[in-house]
């Protein structure tokens, strides 16, 4: 890039940065809990509604909390579920029931 345009560019640049340092540009963001529900997809569905297992839309971020926690701590066996809960921290879990307790 030649300097001619390097200088000219660098007010805009400037602007766009101090926009986004600022706030002054609202980002779209995503909750944390959907992220989370991705690797939730194959058998729940990331709306909890998936095909042929447990349905977990519907019901309450308590419920679905404490049967993380429950596969988390190996109550439930060592199976699939289990090495899931295993990977997502204490409020990894949280955000994950909350999103899926919003789901209808």
């Amino acid at each position: 890039m030649s300097k001619h345009i390097a200088r000219r560019l660098q007010p805009v640049l400037w602007a766009a940065g101090l926009l986004l340092v600022s706030g002054g540009v609202a980002a779209q963001t995503t909750p944390a809990g959907r992220l989370l529900a991705s690797n939730c997809f194959q058998c729940h569905g990331t709306n909890g509604k998936g095909p042929g297992f447990e349905t977990l839309a519907g019901r309450s971020s308590a419920e679905i909390y404490e049967k993380l926690v429950s596969f988390a701590s190996g109550k439930e066996g060592q199976g699939l579920m289990a090495r899931h809960a295993m990977g997502y921290t204490d409020a990894q879990m949280k955000s994950l029931a909350a999103w899926l307790a919003t789901q209808k």
